[in-house]
């Protein structure tokens, strides 16, 4: 006869095998990340079911900061970006009389990873944000000259402001797609300036886009183990590439930049075909991006 306690005893069945199998699983990652992705992509795969050279599925959203003058929500994967745009009006230089400013800046706050910890703008994201500024000045994306009022009198000041909601590598691409979504998305109110008050109004019943010039898309690589070139990593895969490149095209294909972080290539080829397969790839996801751009009016 079977005893209560006999009776109480469970049994193991397959969800419990599985709990057990996935609690390896994430030991294993963590002890060893490099063998735990290198398993993956020795079956052609990444750790998030990905084939190797495929992308995150990305989605945009525009318009949802009601107090700014333009802004968009990326997510790339768990990656998660808001941009907003605020337009300000201020004196220009006396360097340069004609032109108007643009302020670029990319958050990454404690609450979107426990990579980041409060207190300064971490270095990743201060390197974030002198990338995104080199890549709109160089562009031309939002010409200064395009954003004064009177010459000498008075000019538009953009503020363009990333926020990382979600932190899951890869923010400077997703950081790039916002910025062009809300700058894009952004209206400016028809501004006057009159000579004799010397003072700016604006008219927020009249709008108009601002006038952008190139509109570059940025895609990034990784290079794990001289072997594999990955796309679009992920804040695991990241910690592990110590080769990284980022590559950016405007409407024509035309490259507005390359950026190359490390010394390391892929054994048995060369830097420039390894550039080339990066550029093919990075110029068929970046027609998929504008797609989804446009698909946002």
């Amino acid at each position: 006869m079977a005893t209560a306690a006999a009776v109480a005893q469970p049994t193991p069945d397959a969800s419990t095998s599985a709990a057990g199998g996935a609690s390896a699983a994430a030991v294993f990652k963590r002890l060893h990340p490099e063998q735990y992705l290198t398993r993956f992509l020795n079956e052609g795969y990444r750790p998030d079911g990905r084939r190797i050279g495929a992308w995150r599925d990305v989605s945009v959203n525009v318009g949802s900061i009601a107090t700014a003058n333009g802004s968009a929500l990326v997510r790339m994967g768990e990656t998660t970006m808001v941009c907003g745009v605020k337009a300000e009006i201020a004196e220009p230089t006396g360097a340069a009389p004609n032109d108007g400013f643009v302020v670029p800046n990319i958050d990454l706050p404690a609450l979107c990873s426990p990579r980041f910890k409060p207190g300064p703008p971490p270095e990743e994201a201060q390197t974030f944000s002198n990338w995104l500024n080199d890549l709109v000045v160089s562009s031309r994306t939002l010409p200064p000259s395009s954003l004064v009022i009177a010459p000498g009198k008075a000019a538009w000041v953009i503020y363009i402001d990333v926020v990382c909601i979600n932190y899951d590598g890869n923010a400077y691409d997703a950081a790039v797609l916002a910025v062009m979504a809300a700058l894009k998305n952004t209206r400016l109110p028809k501004a006057t300036f009159n000579e004799e008050t010397l003072q700016t109004t604006c008219d927020a019943s009249e709008t108009y886009p601002l006038p952008l010039g190139r509109i570059p898309l940025t895609c990034s690589f990784g290079i794990f183990q001289s072997t594999y070139l990955l796309p679009d990593p992920t804040a695991f895969e990241s910690d592990l590439l110590p080769t990284t490149m980022t590559i950016a095209l405007d409407e024509r294909g035309h490259g507005c930049g390359v950026r190359h972080e490390g010394l390391g290539g892929i054994s048995g080829r060369s830097g420039a075909a390894v550039l080339d397969e990066a550029w093919e790839a990075a110029a068929a996801h970046v027609g998929e991006l504008r797609a989804i751009l446009d698909a946002q009016g």
